[in-house]
């Protein structure tokens, strides 16, 4: 339940404490976002500073993934059942904690530890937020406008992230890993003052604590074997048998769900086609994306020779972009609905792919690269929100938080799975030293259009979404006439 005092009606202004409540959720959302991106560009000082190899680094960034993705589904289900506001709390707390460790250790194993715990925060902070929101912001133009901003401060966060990085790398990595840390206590402190107080979930059936145990085994399994599956070779043995473990995880997690009597995941809500189509959109959206931020950073640095804060400042305008738009998206997906945004959202950045393959070893940026930067700004302005409202609405507020953690799950599994295919297809066509920068830069467009081809897929796949809402419409619009007619003869 939320409290009275914080439910607006549809038509209602939002009160200071409404906006106070949302500004804390999307604080988190903002860290959460900012720290997947902003530890990348100081892995190198890291590696000098500790004397790390590059597979140790590796860790650094997937071991966050590892937590963050792999817990997800658990997060959201705990916070249905102990309450969304204590767990948003406990886990902004530990996140704080585990930030501030992050930036004082002195050992690769203990910075991965910190980063793991930190991922493993964000796993419970997230779904959480995003269940307090679609529960305290009645469902329609009030809560779109709310998910809006909170969802478009995710995507500014990762786009900043990589500023921040630029900037702080340049005094001392460890104040990329800090940074979090005092952001998180403030949040923290205005969140036991501000967010409304639930209640738990009641069930009679206990908790799925073997539904628990499944899921979570099989996330952290899929996501570490993912992770793991370009340094060891996606036909190695041990790839081939992790993922056959996954499989036999996830059929013993689907037979356990559908026999519990309080479900990690009621299977039910993925009969709704809108449903699935928010889940694999946002599995390709973000999945593009990643693949496609981690192939233009390489060609930026390493083939351009630019600065890290020169990249970052690349990116900058689809992060201002995104930012500018977090107040007025809520309004257009009122008027437009999400499918016909989300099919648009594809297109412009499936556009943005495609412009960019015209990248050279002398590439002119207001004419090749801010293109593809405003058109993938845009995508995310429209699309992201759009996801997050059309995968929320019309579930039951009991199961909002299930519902968050599985869109989530989406989110960081598809970021996962599809930044490998990108490394693995990268990797493969990789010249041999020593190799000319156009041979370098040939190796980089099939790893291109493999990303756009996952774009595509998620285009494709929205656009059923259309088809849906036509043949809604005509059904609607035939039995409207029906009616009439019934009318008409009753009449005469």
């Amino acid at each position: 339940m939320t409290s009275p005092l914080t439910h607006p009606t549809s038509e209602g202004r939002w009160t200071p404490r409404l906006w106070g409540t949302l500004l804390v959720l999307c604080a988190a959302m903002f860290l959460d976002a900012l720290d997947v991106s902003m530890v990348g560009v100081a892995l190198p000082s890291i590696g000098a500073d500790l004397g790390l190899s590059t597979s140790t680094l590796q860790w650094i960034v997937s071991g966050y993934i590892l937590g963050y993705g792999g817990l997800l589904l658990l997060g959201g289900r705990t916070a249905d059942l102990l309450g969304r506001r204590q767990v948003f709390l406990v886990a902004l707390a530990v996140f704080a904690l585990a930030s501030l460790l992050g930036g004082l250790v002195d050992s690769g194993p203990l910075l991965i530890a910190s980063r793991f715990i930190k991922g493993l925060a964000a796993a419970f902070t997230a779904p959480a937020g995003l269940s307090i929101i679609t529960t305290t912001f009645a469902e329609g133009p009030v809560r779109n406008r709310a998910l809006s901003i909170y969802t478009t401060c995710g995507a500014t966060g990762y786009s900043m992230g990589l500023v921040f990085s630029g900037l702080l790398t340049e005094a001392s990595w460890r104040f990329t890993m800090l940074l979090p840390a005092p952001v998180a206590l403030i949040a923290l402190f205005f969140g036991l003052k501000l967010l409304p107080r639930t209640e738990r979930e009641r069930t009679d059936g206990g908790y799925d604590i073997p539904g628990a145990v499944l899921g979570t085994a099989s996330m952290l399994l899929l996501v570490f074997t993912v992770v793991e599956a370009p340094e060891v070779g996606w036909g190695a043995a041990r790839t081939i048998l992790s993922f056959a473990a996954v499989a036999v995880l996830l059929a013993a997690f689907v037979a356990v769900e559908r026999r519990s009597p309080s479900p990690l995941i009621r299977l039910g809500v993925l009969r709704s086609g809108a449903q699935v189509r928010a889940q694999l959109g946002a599995l390709t959206f973000v999945g593009s994306y990643i693949g496609f931020q981690f192939l233009v950073t390489l060609y930026m640095q390493q083939l351009l020779g630019w600065s890290a804060l020169h990249t970052a400042l690349a990116f900058l305008p689809a992060g201002a972009l995104v930012a500018l738009s977090a107040t007025k998206v809520g309004t257009v997906i009122d008027r437009f609905g999400t499918a016909r945004l989300i099919v648009i959202g594809f297109a412009l950045m499936v556009a943005g792919y495609i412009l960019f393959l015209r990248i050279d070893l002398d590439p002119v940026y207001a004419a090749v690269i801010l293109p593809t930067m405003l058109l993938v700004g845009s995508a995310f302005a429209l699309t992201f929100p759009s996801l997050n409202v059309q995968a929320t609405n019309g579930v039951d507020e009991h199961e909002q938080g299930m519902v968050s953690g599985l869109l989530n799950t989406s989110v960081q599994v598809g970021g996962a799975l599809f930044l490998a295919v990108v490394t693995a297809v990268l990797t493969a066509n990789t010249p041999e030293e020593p190799a000319s920068p156009q041979a370098v830069l040939d190796s980089y467009l099939p790893a291109l259009v493999v990303i756009t081809a996952i774009a595509v897929a998620g285009l494709l796949i929205s656009l059923t979404g259309l088809r849906t809402r036509r043949t809604r419409e005509t059904v609607v619009v035939a039995k409207s006439m029906s009616q009439e007619a019934e009318r008409v003869t009753v009449r005469d």
